[in-house]
C-alpha cells in the first residue's frame, strides 16, 4: 500500500514539473513561444529529443491551439547511458546537449514493444530530426513526445511496482497505454494485433488451468481404479480359496464314496436280504396299523378282520392289469397299471428273483474281481464294472490276446472286459472271441452294391405338411427292402452302413411368383445336411419344366433321407399353382458297401460377387470319407485323385441371369479332365437361358481317372449376358463325387449318332448312339444286327447308373424321354426311368431334356432310350456337345 502511495506522489510531482516550464530556456524552440523560428535553442534547459520513436504532434491543431508542453524525461533506472561527441553547426555553444551516434543494430533507439523483437525483424531506426541552421531544407521535424505517454511508459518499466510494462501489455496504475508505432509504418504488429496477443495469452492461461484441473481429475480416477482393482483382486483370491475348499470337499466325498462302495460290495447277499426283509416288514406293519385305524373309523357297525381287509385292499390293484403273459408283470407305477415285459438280465449280471405277476425280474451285477481270485494277475489290480471288469495297467494288446478270460471279450471303446452276449436260443452267426462279442442271427450275403427305385408324389392338399413355403416333403413309395432300407411316413430309413448315390427326376407346371427348389436332405442323429438341390425358374408362360437332382452321402443305420419342394415366398398354393407330372420311377438310388473301397465327397461353391460370363467355380470341402484318395487342388478349383479308378460326379450351380442374350443362347456347363497338364472335355450340359430370373444348371457324368488327374468345371455364357453365380452352405450349388476302384467298377460314354436321327412327328422312336470312350468288358454298345448302335448290353451282374442329356429344337407340346430295360431271356422291354419336357421357352433356340436312374443288371441285360413327341415335331438334335450318355457299372 505504501508503494502505491509513493508511486502516486512521484507521478504527481513529475506531472507538476512538466506543466511549469523553466524560464531559463531561451530561443524560438522553447516552450510557450507563439511562433516557430529557425533559430536554435541555447541553454541547458532546452528540450532533448528522444532517441527512440515516439508519438509526434504536428505543431498546432486545426483549432489553432498550441501543442501540449513537454519536458525531458530521465532514463529509467538501471539503463546505461552512451556518451559521444558530435560536432556540428547546429550547436555552437557549450550548453548544448551533445547528440549521440548509434549504429543500425544498436538497441538504444528502441522503446516499448520493439525492444522485445529479434534484431532481424526489428524496424530500422529512422533518421533524426535536424535542429538549427545546418540542417538541410525540407527535412521533417520530429514532433514532441506526450508527457503523459512517456510517464506511463516510464512507470511501466519500473520492476519494483509489480505490474507488467507497457511492452508486455500491462497498464500500471490504471493508465491506458497506446503503442507509439503507427500501423503500416513497419512490420511491427498494430494495436489490434497486440490486443489479440493479450487475449491469446489470457486464453492460454485458462487452458493451462483447465489442463491442470483435468490432470487432477485423472489422478483421482486412477486412484479410484487402483482401489477397485485391489478389491477385485481380493474377491478373486476369495473365489480361488472357495474353489480350493470345494475341491478338498469333493476329494473327501470321493474317498467316502469309495469306502461306502467297498463296504457295500463286501457286504454279503444274506445280510442285504435280511435288511431288506426287515425294512419291508416294518413298513408293512405300519401300513397294517393305518388300515386298521381307518377301518375302525369307517365301519363301526361290524367287527371286521383287519388282515382280511388288508388283502381286500390290494386285490383291486391286481385286477386292474388283467391277465398278464408268462413273461410279463403288472406295473403299478403307471396310471392306469398295465402289463410290462419282464427284464432280461444282461451279460455280467446274475438273477436275484424271478419275474412274478406283480414284480419285475431283479438282476445284480457279478463282481468278477471277488469271485475269481487273481483274475488280472498278481501285480495288476482288478476293478469291477457293470457287466464286466477292468485290469488297471494292462495294455490293449494283452487284453486282446486273451487276458479277459473265458466268456469275456475286450471292449475297445470302454477299454474293459465285457461278458459275451447270450443269444438265448437264437442261432449264433459269429461266436464270441477275445476281441469281439458274439453276433446272434444268421449272416446275410455280403453284397458290394444294391439298387432300389420308387415313386415320389406330393402330399394331399389338406395334409399338415403341404405348405410349399416351409418345404413340402415328397412322399417316397416303393417296395420296401427290409435289409437295406425302410420307409417311414414317406421318408427312407437306412438299415446298413455304406455309401449311397441318389437320383430324382422331377417335372411339373407351376404359376408361382418365384422359383421353386427341389433338394435332398439327409437327417442323422445330430443335424440335417442338404445333399443337392436344383431350381425351377418362374416361367413366362405355363409349360412343363423338368429337372434332375442327385447327391452322394455316407450313411449309418437309422439315417433318414427325404425329398423336399420349397418356395422362397408364401405366394405358391399347392392345389392351384402346382401340377406335377407322373413319371416312371422318378426316384432311384444305389448303395455301396465299405468293402468296395469307395470314397464319397461333397463340396460347396463360393459366391461370385461380380457379374461375369465364363466362370470357373472354386470349392470348399463339406465332407469326405477318405482325403488321401480325393482332395482339392491348390487353387480349390479342381479335384485331384491319388489313385486310378472310376468317378461318378454331379455339379449343380445356382445362377441369376440378366439380358435377352441369355434367353437366346443359354448356358453350357462343361466338365474337363486334366491329364499331364492337358484339359480334355468329358461332357457338357445345356440350359436354356432366362432374363431377370433365378435358375440353376446341372451336369452329371462318369469317367475313368488316373493317378494325378484333376477334374474341373466351367460355365459358358454369352458375352452380353450378365450372370451372377450363387454359392452357400446348402446343396443348391454343390459338387457331389463318388470314387470307386477299377477292380469293382467301369464306365462307358457315348453320343447320339448322326445316322438315323429322328425328325418330324416322332412317336416312341429309339435313339442310336456312337461310342465316345474305349470299350470295357462289363458293358458295350451292340455293333451288329437289328439292335446295332441302339442297345447297350451288360456282360456281368451288378448295378448300373445312367445319366443321359439330349439337346434339341422342337415344337412339341410334350416331349417324353424314356429309358427301357430288357432282360437276357428276351421278354418285352419295360420302362425304367422317364423325363418329360414342355414347349420351348419363347426366344430360345435350343432346349435340353435329361434323365438319371440307377437299377440292377445281369449278364445279358440290355437298355435303350426312346423319344416321343406329342402334338408337334422334332426339328433338330445336336449330336455333339450337350447330347451324351454315361453308364457306370459296379459289381454286385
Amino acid at each position: 500500500m505504501k508503494d502505491a502511495l509513493l508511486v502516486l506522489l512521484w507521478s504527481a510531482a513529475v506531472l507538476g514539473d512538466v506543466r511549469a516550464p523553466d524560464a531559463s530556456c531561451r530561443g524560438a524552440q522553447c516552450v510557450g513561444s507563439e511562433a516557430l523560428h529557425s533559430q536554435p535553442c541555447f541553454g541547458t534547459h532546452c528540450p532533448l529529443w528522444p532517441s527512440g520513436p515516439g508519438r509526434h504532434l504536428a505543431g498546432r491543431s486545426a483549432q489553432g491551439r498550441p501543442p501540449e508542453p513537454y519536458t525531458v524525461v530521465a532514463p529509467p533506472r538501471g539503463a546505461k547511458s552512451r556518451s559521444g561527441h558530435v560536432s556540428g553547426p547546429e550547436c555552437p555553444g557549450p550548453d548544448c546537449v551533445p547528440r549521440q551516434r548509434h549504429s543500425a543494430n544498436d538497441t538504444g533507439d528502441c522503446r516499448g514493444i520493439e525492444c522485445k523483437l529479434p534484431l532481424r525483424i526489428r524496424p530500422k531506426p529512422r533518421a533524426r530530426t535536424c535542429v538549427g541552421d545546418g540542417c538541410p531544407r525540407g527535412s521533417e521535424q520530429r514532433a514532441p513526445v506526450l508527457v503523459a505517454d512517456r510517464a506511463a511508459q516510464y512507470l511501466g518499466e519500473l520492476p519494483e511496482f509489480g505490474q507488467p510494462g507497457s511492452d508486455l501489455g500491462g497498464a500500471p496504475l490504471g493508465v491506458q497505454l497506446t503503442c507509439d508505432i503507427k500501423p503500416g509504418e513497419n512490420e511491427v504488429p498494430s494495436e489490434d494485433a497486440l490486443v489479440l496477443h493479450l487475449q491469446l495469452a489470457k486464453g492460454q492461461e485458462k487452458l493451462v488451468e483447465a489442463l491442470r484441473n483435468q490432470q487432477t481429475v485423472i489422478r483421482d480416477l486412477q486412484q479410484t481404479l487402483a482401489e477397485q482393482q485391489g478389491v477385485l483382486i481380493g474377491q478373486q483370491q476369495e473365489i480361488l480359496e472357495q474353489q480350493r475348499l470345494m475341491s478338498e470337499q469333493m476329494e473327501q466325498v470321493k474317498v467316502q464314496y469309495g469306502v461306502l462302495f467297498e463296504a457295500v460290495k463286501r457286504a454279503s447277499f444274506q445280510s442285504l436280504q435280511a435288511d431288506v426283509q426287515d425294512f419291508f416288514e416294518s413298513h408293512l406293519q405300519g401300513l397294517q396299523d393305518q388300515v386298521r385305524t381307518h377301518l375302525r373309523k369307517s365301519y363301526a357297525v361290524h367287527k371286521v378282520d383287519v388282515d382280511a381287509k388288508v388283502m381286500d385292499v390290494g386285490s383291486p390293484l391286481l385286477r386292474d392289469c388283467g391277465v398278464c403273459g408268462p413273461e410279463e408283470y403288472c406295473d403299478f407305477q403307471r396310471d392306469p397299471p398295465q402289463c410290462e415285459r419282464c427284464t432280461m438280465c444282461p451279460p455280467g449280471f446274475f438273477l436275484v428273483s424271478q419275474c412274478s405277476q406283480g414284480a419285475d425280474r431283479i438282476c445284480q451285477d457279478r463282481d468278477e474281481c471277488l469271485e475269481i481270485p487273481n483274475l488280472c494277475g498278481e501285480r495288476i489290480k482288478c476293478l469291477n464294472t457293470p457287466g464286466g471288469f477292468r485290469c488297471l495297467g494292462a495294455s490293449e494288446r494283452d487284453a486282446s490276446a486273451g487276458l479277459c478270460g473265458h466268456e469275456y471279450f475286450y471292449n475297445r471303446e470302454l477299454e474293459e472286459c465285457q461278458a459275451c452276449s447270450d443269444c438265448e436260443g437264437r442261432p449264433v452267426a459269429q461266436p464270441c472271441s477275445a476281441a469281439d462279442d458274439s453276433v446272434c442271427g444268421s449272416l446275410s450275403v455280403n453284397a458290394l452294391s444294391r439298387a432300389w427305385a420308387a415313386a415320389a408324389t406330393l402330399p394331399p392338399p389338406g395334409a399338415p405338411d403341404s405348405q410349399v413355403y416351409a418345404g413340402t416333403p415328397l412322399r417316397i413309395k416303393g417296395k420296401v427292402d427290409g435289409d437295406l432300407l425302410s420307409d417311414k411316413d414317406g421318408r427312407l430309413v437306412f438299415q446298413q452302413h455304406g455309401l449311397i448315390w441318389a437320383d430324382h427326376n422331377f417335372a411339373l407346371r407351376h404359376s408361382c411368383r418365384n422359383f421353386l427348389q427341389v433338394y435332398m436332405r439327409l437327417n442323422n442323429s445330430e443335424e440335417g445336411v442338404e445333399l443337392g438341390g436344383v431350381r425351377i425358374e418362374q416361367p413366362d408362360g405355363k409349360y412343363i419344366q423338368s429337372v434332375s437332382v442327385s447327391g452322394v452321402a455316407e450313411v449309418e443305420p437309422n439315417y433318414t433321407l427325404l425329398l423336399l419342394l420349397k418356395s422362397p415366398n408364401h405366394y405358391c398354393n399347392q392345389s392351384k399353382d402346382l401340377h406335377v407330372y407322373d413319371l416312371i420311377a422318378p426316384f432311384s438310388l444305389f448303395w455301396l458297401s465299405h468293402d468296395t473301397g469307395a470314397v464319397a465327397m461333397t463340396a460347396h461353391t463360393s459366391m461370385s460377387v461380380q457379374y461375369q460370363t465364363n466362370y470357373r467355380p472354386a470349392f470348399k470341402v463339406a465332407s469326405i470319407s477318405d482325403p488321401y484318395i480325393v482332395s482339392l487342388t491348390h487353387d480349390s478349383r479342381g479335384v485331384r485323385f491319388t489313385e486310378s479308378g472310376v468317378v461318378k460326379f454331379v455339379f449343380q450351380q445356382a445362377v441369376y441371369a440378366m439380358g435377352h442374350t441369355c434367353i437366346r443362347e443359354g448356358f453350357s456347363l462343361v466338365a474337363y479332365l486334366n491329364q499331364n497338364g492337358t484339359n480334355l472335355e468329358l461332357t457338357q450340359a445345356y440350359k436354356p437361358g432366362v432374363n431377370y430370373r433365378d435358375t440353376s444348371v446341372s451336369l452329371s457324368g462318369a469317367t475313368a481317372v488316373g493317378a494325378g488327374d484333376t477334374l474341373n468345371f466351367e460355365i459358358l455364357s454369352p458375352a452380353q449376358c450378365n450372370v451372377r453365380y450363387f454359392g452357400d452352405s446348402s446343396g443348391i450349388s454343390a459338387l457331389s463325387l463318388l470314387w470307386m476302384p477299377s477292380a469293382v467298377s467301369s464306365c462307358l460314354s457315348a453320343t447320339v449318332s448322326r445316322v438315323g436321327l429322328p425328325s418330324g412327328a416322332v412317336r416312341n422312336k429309339a435313339l442310336h448312339f456312337h461310342r465316345a470312350t474305349p470299350g470295357v468288358d462289363q458293358v458295350e454298345l451292340v455293333g451288329s444286327g437289328q439292335l446295332a448302335h441302339r442297345n447297350f448290353i451288360f456282360r456281368e451282374s451288378g448295378v448300373a447308373s445312367v445319366s443321359f442329356t439330349l439337346k434339341l429344337i422342337h415344337s412339341c407340346n410334350t416331349l417324353k424321354l424314356t429309358l427301357h430295360r430288357q432282360g437276357a431271356d428276351g421278354p418285352q422291354p419295360t420302362g425304367t426311368a422317364q423325363q418329360v419336357g414342355g414347349q420351348m421357352p419363347e426366344g430360345s433356340e435350343w432346349v435340353s431334356v435329361g434323365l438319371r436312374a440307377s437299377f440292377e443288371v445281369h449278364n445279358g441285360t440290355m437298355i435303350f432310350v426312346t423319344l416321343d413327341c406329342v402334338r408337334g415335331r422334332i426339328n433338330q438334335i445336336a449330336t455333339e456337345g450337350s447330347t451324351n450318355i454315361s453308364i457306370l457299372w459296379v459289381a454286385s
